[in-house]
């Protein structure tokens, strides 16, 4: 079922990681569903809801604790992406510091894309999904709600039951853009539970890929990393258009 952790069955479940990359019990591994070949798109809505609701009650309690500051909730999908077992997965980590990402990044709904814009993939209720407007990334998506909420613990019922419709429509797209699975990375970067003051952007995921087509991975190399200058070669608005194309 879910190894030595989750040896009966289970809905979802989430655990101390085994192999922690940080100590005092801050690294959690989420685990989707007992069916070792599902993908998040097959969870359907239901399913899906069912992790976000886990999401944010193990948000809440990792942020609860005095050590923690930030809690970040992030799955990475593919041995591409440097994923270790191919059970449908993912994990938290809980930072005793707010980490430099998160702190110093812009706030995402400057580069919103609304319904009918190029940018703009999928909607289901309050939450929607576009391509960034500039990325390193082939395929880089932003996913929110229309309204500026804080984290995942505050979204409400019908919010919860969006960000799962979202999910498994934009999640399912990916698959089926080569139709064959895709290599992904998302996380979700929320306020930070230390107690202060925020003035960062709100509750949003990334979304992105290194495959610029099926099987073929964009390397960011010298000329960028020497200059600090990167060149996409896929234009957001073609990756949305293509995302609109295929059956979530």
């Amino acid at each position: 079922m879910g190894g030595i952790e989750a040896p009966e069955p289970y809905g979802v479940r989430a655990f101390v990681n085994r192999y922690p990359a940080m100590p005092d019990d801050r690294c959690e591994v989420v685990l989707y569903t007992s069916d070792h070949d599902a993908t998040f798109a097959s969870l359907g809505v239901e399913g899906a809801r069912h992790v976000v609701d886990l999401w944010a009650d193990r948000s809440a309690a990792l942020g609860a604790r005095d050590d923690v500051a930030y809690v970040l909730v992030f799955e990475n999908r593919g041995a591409e992406v440097g994923a270790t077992i191919a059970h449908p997965h993912g994990q938290i980590y809980a930072f005793d510091v707010v980490p430099p990402a998160p702190a110093h990044e812009d706030d995402l709904f400057a580069d919103r894309a609304p319904p009918g814009a190029d940018r703009h993939v999928a909607s289901s209720g309050a939450w929607s999904a576009w391509a960034a407007g500039a990325s390193s990334w082939p395929i880089d998506l932003r996913l929110a709600p229309e309204s500026r909420e804080p984290d995942l613990p505050s979204l409400s019922s019908a919010h919860r039951a969006d960000l799962a419709a979202v999910l498994v429509d934009v999640l399912g797209r990916l698959d089926s853009l080569y139709e064959r699975p895709l290599p992904y990375m998302l996380w979700f970067h929320q306020r930070p539970f230390d107690g202060r003051e925020w003035s960062g952007p709100p509750l949003h995921a990334h979304l992105v890929s290194p495959w610029r087509d099926a099987g073929v991975a964009r390397y960011v190399a010298a000329g960028e990393l020497g200059s600090e200058v990167f060149f996409n070669p896929v234009a957001p608005e073609a990756c949305a258009t293509a995302l609109r194309a295929t059956s979530a």
